[in-house]
């Protein structure tokens, strides 16, 4: 039985998120996207009372974003180039 209320307090926490992100007088998507992304890559999710992981985690997720950068523009300069 209590497994069956958590399932149903979950769901109505998933739809009220999914009503409020919808709603015409919400947030809209791309204020909500680059803030998810500035979250992330500054590592607002990491315990800040443990340095080594937050810094690990700033460090790792920059390295990670240069590396995509850096092969998306080798990637069209081989596209560009003929190969």
């Amino acid at each position: 039985m209590a497994e069956r209320q958590d399932d149903e307090k979950e769901s109505r926490r998933i739809l009220e998120r999914v009503a409020r992100e919808s709603a015409p007088g919400g947030t809209p998507f791309v204020v909500r996207a680059a803030k998810d992304a500035r979250d992330h890559m500054t590592a607002a999710d990491a315990d800040r009372a443990d340095p080594i992981e937050y810094w690990g985690t700033r460090v790792g997720r920059t390295l990670g974003f240069i590396i995509a950068i850096g092969l998306l523009i080798w990637l069209v300069y081989a596209a560009t180039r003929g190969g």
